[in-house]
């Protein structure tokens, strides 16, 4: 049976803006209150998704959260009509009001950790929604995520949906930015790769000293557990944490990997040599033959691949059996990058493409190729049972289109957050999307 990786991209949301939430982010922070541009936004990831289509990859969409989140701020004190909920918000905490509009759950990476069902012991694939508690404006993703994901994966049979995991420091779980899986072929039993930045209860491990540790060991292990992973196809790795500090906030800025190969930054992990020798063991033992590509400090310093996105990326499994690199224009702009991407591929190694693309909206609030994804590896029954209303084909991009040019703004700065007939407009379009992509109600506003 022929299986595949199906990239499900976040659908940018109409509430698109450099809040500069992120500590530890530093796009994120740097274009603090730039006026942004949803609809260029949404339109550059759906050309992401189109040009995979046509290269003959499985794509899928992931919808956006409501914004602004009334329920949120209800529940934080503010009251009346959902007008004056908005008025009292922008006058009294405008940061809270900031937050609730955050369109971040564009970055799919961090909307759950997905196990195949070749990894998992009841032989379904297993989606666990993240937490994502160590920022307010993303702790609050995960019930909408978790009925989306439902809605799209809804049979009973295939799949499995488990809740996010408790939403304290102790289980911080950024999901599947810190999660990687490595196998000879997608429907064939894998190694699941967790990167954790610290540990909540263990003191022998390090942590960062300027920037927050967002997953935690305890994390990664509560999550194996849950799938039904056996420990023979699981390895937990630590992440650097001076690169944290660096503003490697997730290991998907610093490492990325598909199939059988690792790419990833000289200093990426702490005890690198041992993880590397417990990959290779491990995925040998399930046929595979791993393959590790390190890009060196010599030739790519930290600060160049933080600001390029280079780990960022799409790795993606050709029908010839090489790769594509999915890069962002930032890595043909940085000039020693882009002279490592061509070394790369003089060598002659794995990756023997590599296409550039303009994601400029969401690189400048800190996310690239790779956060705009949730990669689920099915099976040909399962991809049959996914909801295929949310499966990219000409007909939907072109709606998907429509969509958005007739629904989002061109423009969006702080004061606009205010206005409270943006919650109508959003409403309106998600109402609309959610025809679209056939998943029923699935917003508080739909349900409520």
């Amino acid at each position: 049976m022929k299986s595949y990786e199906v990239n499900f991209d976040g659908l940018v949301g109409p509430t698109h803006n450099y809040g500069g939430l992120s500590y530890g982010n530093v796009a994120s922070q740097s274009n603090f209150q730039q006026s942004s541009n949803p609809r260029e936004a949404a339109l550059q990831g759906l050309a992401k998704m189109k040009a995979l289509m046509e290269m003959g990859f499985v794509q899928g969409v992931l919808a956006p959260q409501e914004r602004p989140d009334l329920a949120g701020l209800r529940a934080l004190g503010f009251s009346g009509t959902d007008a004056q909920v908005i008025e009292k918000a922008a006058r009294d905490a405008m940061p809270l009001l900031v937050a609730s509009c955050s369109a971040s759950s564009m970055w799919v990476a961090n909307a759950a950790t997905v196990s195949p069902s070749a990894d998992t012991d009841d032989g379904r694939v297993h989606f666990t929604a993240a937490n994502l508690n160590c920022k307010y404006h993303r702790s609050i993703e995960h019930p909408t995520t978790s009925r989306v994901l439902g809605a799209m994966f809804n049979h009973q049979q295939h799949f499995a949906h488990h809740a996010a995991l408790p939403a304290v420091a102790q289980f911080g779980d950024e999901g599947a930015a810190n999660h990687t899986r490595f196998c000879h072929d997608y429907g064939q039993p894998g190694v699941e790769f967790f990167v954790f930045g610290r540990s909540a209860f263990d003191t022998r491990y390090p942590a960062p000293q300027k920037y927050p540790a967002r997953q935690t060991l305890e994390a990664s292990q509560a999550v194996a557990r849950l799938h039904g992973l056996s420990a023979e196809g699981v390895v937990y790795a630590q992440q650097n944490p001076a690169m944290i500090d660096q503003g490697v906030f997730h290991n998907d800025v610093i490492a990325v990997g598909n199939g059988e190969v690792l790419f990833y930054h000289e200093d990426a992990f702490l005890n690198t040599e041992h993880l590397l020798a417990e990959l290779h063991d491990k995925l040998g033992r399930r046929g595979g033959r791993f393959k590790a590509i390190c890009v060196p400090r010599a030739e790519v310093a930290v600060e160049d691949a933080v600001r390029s996105y280079l780990f960022n990326s799409q790795l993606l499994s050709r029908a010839d059996g090489s790769m594509l690199l999915i890069v962002p224009e930032e890595c043909r702009s940085n000039e020693r990058v882009w002279q490592y991407l061509q070394r790369l591929l003089a060598d002659g190694g794995p990756v023997a493409e590599v296409k550039v693309f303009d994601l400029k909206q969401s690189m400048q609030n800190g996310g690239g190729p790779a956060c705009l994804r949730l990669r689920v590896a099915l099976n040909e029954t399962e991809l049959a049972a996914v909801n295929q209303g949310v499966i990219m084909t000409p007909p939907l991009y072109d709606s998907l289109t429509h969509w958005v040019e007739k629904h989002y703004r061109d423009r969006m700065r702080e004061s606009d957050l205010a206005d409270p007939a943006l919650l109508v407009e959003c409403r309106t379009a998600l109402d609309e999307l959610t025809k679209i992509l056939k998943l029923g109600a699935v917003y508080p506003f739909q349900i409520n």
